[in-house]
C-alpha cells in the first residue's frame, strides 16, 4: 500500500485497514473460505492482474513523460543517487 510521507490521513487509513484485515482473517467464515483452492486461485490471479495493470500504466506514464520531455520518477531517483555519489566523491577528494 502506498502512502504519502508526512500525511497523517494516509497513516490512519493504513492502520485502519490493517486492523480490519486482521479482524477479518480471524473470522471462522473467512478462514474456511481461504482454504478453498478456487478462492485462493482467484485471489492470486487478482494480485497478478493488478501487477500487470500497474506495470502497463507505469510504462504508459513513462512514454507520455518522454513525449512531453518531462523527467520521470525513475530518472529523478537516478539523478539523486548520482548526486549523492558525486557529493561523497567530492568530500573524499577534499579530505
Amino acid at each position: 500500500m502506498r502512502t504519502i510521507r508526512g500525511s497523517q490521513g494516509d497513516v490512519v487509513i493504513k492502520e485502519f485497514l490493517t486492523k480490519q484485515s486482521v479482524r477479518l482473517m480471524q473470522d471462522p467464515r473467512v478462514q474456511k473460505l481461504m482454504q478453498d483452492e478456487r478462492v485462493m486461485k482467484a485471489l492470486m490471479k487478482g494480485i497478478q492482474v493488478r501487477g500487470e495493470v500497474q506495470e502497463r500504466v507505469d510504462e504508459r506514464i513513462d512514454q507520455v513523460a518522454q513525449s512531453l520531455n518531462l523527467a520521470t520518477k525513475k530518472e529523478i531517483r537516478e539523478l539523486k543517487r548520482n548526486m549523492r555519489r558525486m557529493e561523497q566523491e567530492l568530500k573524499r577528494a577534499k579530505a
